[in-house]
């Protein structure tokens, strides 16, 4: 596809669907000699590709995308807080200088039910540990998807819609604040955002609090007896560079023992599939050998910060039949979730 950009082939580029299985990773930027911007290049090839009405081939009957195209219209009601209403037992506050981004995870749980995925679960965790640390933070009821695979499918219009109006949001409710447990959410306020729209507010992901908390406040937790290997998201990882961050948060917890994986850190292994799209026999394949990593380190858990993460894994898991390939049984659980459990309560 460089090749092509450079002799002026825009068609080969355009028409290639090939062009939306680029996982965006940047674990090719690290190995460039160069230094050259690989998904930097696919992002704008991808806006020149849906311009000309190309896409990739979407996972899940385009659900997800459908549900992404409708939060980007305007007026919109939703009823994205019924499980919190229904759950209960969690101190939120309108008033709050600190907001909870939930995003995408309330549409995640019908989709992915079959997995299963409970990204809500991730979402009520993330409110444990924010009430564990004193905080009540705002969960705004009118809060849209951030944009993050429109923006990556070249969609711009629509992920301008979406940061136009989650921007004005968090500037009427004033806070101080935004937490997010999605790392690609956080990837998405804190790098994409700022070119598009203007934001008056720290941005945070949760495992940074934590971290930070522990160097100010000495938190501490209860014994949470578990060999756990640890899957570094990319968008945390390799596009922000947060390596040791949730590995400090890990090793704080009593009776935890982390061990790594062939590959972690910067050489960490994707989860295999980006914007749920071109999800074929390839990404498959990436998802059973890192899987396989895991399982060889002897590990009960696979821990991950992303929710994109622990659906894949669960869904290479869950594959029946030839595509499932070698037997692969580990926990996957997403690093707050973790930290919750360690709380009691």
């Amino acid at each position: 596809m460089v090749e092509n950009a450079l002799l002026s082939l825009e068609d080969e580029i355009v028409y290639n669907k090939k062009l939306f299985s680029c996982l965006t990773c940047y674990a090719c930027q690290r190995e460039c000699p160069s230094d050259v911007d690989y998904p930097a290049f696919i992002q704008k090839a991808r806006v020149l590709a849906t311009t000309a009405g190309q896409l990739g081939d979407y996972a899940h009957a385009g659900a997800l995308q459908s549900i992404v195209k409708l939060m980007a219209r305007s007026p919109l009601n939703q009823h994205r807080l019924e499980w919190l209403n229904k759950k209960g037992g969690y101190h939120t506050s309108e008033k709050s200088e600190v907001m909870l981004f939930i995003g995408c995870s309330p549409y995640f749980e019908p989709v992915f039910d079959d997995i299963p995925v409970r990204t809500l679960d991730i979402a009520m965790a993330s409110l444990k540990v924010l009430n564990f640390l004193g905080i009540e933070p705002l969960v705004h009821p009118g809060e849209r998807c951030c944009g993050h695979d429109a923006l990556w499918l070249g969609d711009v219009e629509t992920f301008k819609k979406l940061a136009g109006h989650n921007a004005a949001i968090i500037k009427d409710s004033g806070v101080k604040k935004v937490i997010f447990f999605c790392p690609e959410c956080y990837r998405t306020f804190k790098l994409d955002y700022p070119k598009y729209v203007k934001l008056d507010c720290e941005v945070m992901h949760i495992s940074e609090l934590l971290a930070q908390r522990l160097e100010t406040n000495g938190l501490r937790f209860n014994e949470v007896k578990k060999k756990v290997t640890y899957q570094d998201p990319c968008r945390l990882g390799r596009h922000l560079g947060l390596y040791e961050v949730p590995r400090k948060v890990l090793s704080a917890i009593p009776g935890i023992e982390l061990l790594e994986m062939e590959h972690s850190k910067e050489e960490s292994i994707c989860c295999g599939t980006s914007c749920f799209t071109n999800c074929d026999s390839y990404s498959k394949q990436v998802r059973v050998d890192r899987l396989l990593e895991a399982k060889a380190t002897g590990a009960e858990s696979l821990i991950t910060a992303c929710p994109k993460c622990q659906t894949h894994f669960r869904c290479a898991m869950g594959s029946k039949g030839a595509e499932k390939g070698p037997d692969i049984e580990i926990e996957v659980m997403d690093l707050v979730n973790l930290v919750a459990s360690a709380m009691g309560g």
